[in-house]
């Protein structure tokens, strides 16, 4: 994936103000390359499952984290004290959205330098930690769309965060890594990010 871009806010206008930019045509039509994401979710022959799947655990790790690191001058104790997302009736995280991702990370990165844990060469012991590392991830995700799309769009960062979310969905679904409870607060973004990804490999 290429790098993300550094830009000041000025140079280009944020989206309207709305509940849920981000389910906006104009956005939901852009992600980096015309590539079938559900291809790239499909294990393949002779591959081995945990080793698939702990790979793509590491590599969105590392995505999400990049995305998130270049939001963190606008991911503030003031500006977000609260780690909100789109589900506002559900359980609430008390403290600040910064103080949450750097827990998240750090246990994240914890859970991956374990070789004791992970990658595991019990697949059933690999699906349970790769869960929780997903739910995880997805909180982080879905925080970024529902606090952050506005600074997302105008540093033009709305294709690599697109593409980055369609496979990481559409790859937790593959392996039944998350739950449709889990990722319910954003399953009209879902809907329309992968049906825009079917109809642009399709032609």
């Amino acid at each position: 994936m290429p790098s993300l871009p550094r830009r000041k806010m000025s140079l280009k206008a944020a989206p309207p103000l709305g509940q849920k930019p981000y389910l906006l045509d104009a956005y939901t039509a852009e992600s980096l390359c015309p590539v079938d994401m559900r291809s790239l979710c499909t294990l393949p022959d002779g591959v081995d499952k945990a080793e698939w799947i702990a790979s793509h655990t590491v590599a969105f790790f590392q995505l999400i984290n990049l995305l998130s690191s270049a939001l963190s001058e606008f991911c503030t104790t003031r500006t977000c004290p609260t780690a909100s997302g789109p589900d506002e009736d559900g359980k609430k995280i008390s403290c600040s959205a910064p103080l949450y991702t750097g827990y998240i990370m750090c246990y994240i990165q914890e859970l991956l330098a374990d070789q004791e844990v992970f990658p595991s060469k019990s697949g059933v012991v690999l699906l349970n930690v790769g869960s929780v590392i997903f739910l995880y991830l997805f909180h982080m995700l879905a925080h970024l769309y529902w606090a952050h799309f506005q600074h997302i769009a105008a540093l033009e960062m709305q294709p690599h965060l697109n593409t980055v979310f369609t496979h990481f969905t559409l790859f937790s679904r593959e392996f039944q890594l998350l739950d449709w409870a889990d990722t319910e607060p954003l399953e009209d973004l879902i809907s329309a990010l992968t049906q825009k990804d079917r109809e642009t490999w399709l032609g």
